[in-house]
């Protein structure tokens, strides 16, 4: 086992999360959402963390991370995990950073899902986005929704990943699912969306909605009767569809908030915090395009999204900061975790 692989795979035995390897620094772990410098080790210079990321690229992949200054890839150490690694400069030393993750696929209920989410991933049709910042776990949750679907029906299912994280073995269920991923299987997002409709698809998980042009397809394809599933980096459901109508131009606006009026199925947005006792849970908001989100969509009245999420819990919808309470009630986090992430912290007290 290669020396970046004993790291990798301490962070794996000490339940970390991430990796991040830095010149002149320890190895560094995150473990319950902490940055913890790697016990038992010794600072790497810039030579020893360009051997160490080195070792695991291929020529061409070095060839890219020369060019372009950042490279995502996937790494295996077999029996052990995968990585989700990031490769890139800094003081134009080389640097990574390296997400674990499990070898074994989560479910909802170990996610603690809420039953809105199953009824949305049981749906035939329509645009189920999942949100959050970086690291608080839409790729592990994506994961949990393919593997119900996969599990509960036949259907083709595509992915769009980049890099491929979780690995779906071609016996674990009912469904064909098929894995791309971004610079080996497809060249693009956009570009993939294209032609994946002649593919036979069922379901199509959208790794990122990062541009136009895949938002745009994302939708269309929403359109055309599939289950399509997708992320983006955004913290809440009002935020979340602020975003998707402004990256398009003004004169296209009208069209696209009427799509997503009617083809959005419902957002999912969450973030992780940690948990008493240990480790982390997700706290989330859920909207579901009820007819009264999908007027508010239609008629540019946005701002008034929350509102009816707050008052909608009949229809399965809640807020953040009313899942911040729940878990805080349920003696699940910490008073002073619960406010730190609220909009309105005084609901606490309420």
């Amino acid at each position: 086992m290669s020396k970046i692989d004993d790291i990798l795979k301490a962070a794996v035995d000490q339940k970390a999360s991430d990796v991040h390897l830095v010149a002149g620094r320890l190895p560094i772990f995150r473990i319950d959402g902490q940055l913890i410098e790697m016990g038992n080790s010794k600072k790497i210079d810039k030579k020893e963390v360009e051997e160490m990321i080195y070792s695991i690229l291929s020529e061409k992949q070095k060839n890219i991370l020369i060019n372009e200054r950042d490279l995502d890839l996937s790494h295996e150490i077999s029996g052990v995990s995968r990585f989700r690694v990031n490769c890139f400069w800094e003081r134009d030393n080389l640097a990574l950073a390296a997400r674990i993750i499990s070898p074994v696929i989560p479910n909802m209920e170990e996610l603690n899902m809420q039953e809105t989410v199953y009824d949305l991933i049981r749906m035939k049709q329509g645009l189920v986005l999942v949100t959050g910042p970086t690291g608080c776990g839409k790729s592990t949750s994506l994961a949990a929704m393919i593997n119900l679907i996969n599990q509960e029906r036949s259907e083709h299912i595509i992915t769009l990943e980049d890099p491929i994280e979780f690995i779906y073995p071609p016996t674990s269920g009912k469904s064909l699912i098929v894995q791309r991923q971004l610079s080996t299987d497809i060249i693009s997002f956009s570009n993939a969306l294209k032609h994946v409709l002649r593919q036979d698809p069922n379901v199509i998980l959208v790794g990122e909605m990062r541009d136009l042009e895949t938002i745009s397809a994302t939708i269309t394809l929403a359109e055309t009767g599939h289950l399509v599933l997708a992320t983006l980096h955004t913290h809440n459901a009002a935020q979340t569809v602020d975003r998707i109508i402004d990256v398009f131009p003004p004169y296209q606006q009208p069209q696209v908030r009427l799509q997503i009026s009617l083809f959005l199925k419902g957002i999912i947005s969450q973030q992780l915090l940690p948990k008493i006792g240990g480790g982390r849970i997700a706290a989330r908001e859920i909207l579901t395009n009820t007819a009264a989100i999908s007027n508010l969509i239609r008629e540019n009245k946005i701002p008034q999204i929350k509102t009816v999420i707050q008052t909608s819990a009949d229809e399965g919808m809640f807020t953040m900061d009313q899942d911040l309470k729940r878990l805080y009630d349920d003696g699940l986090i910490e008073e002073d975790v619960a406010k730190s992430y609220m909009i309105t912290p005084s609901l606490i007290d309420a």
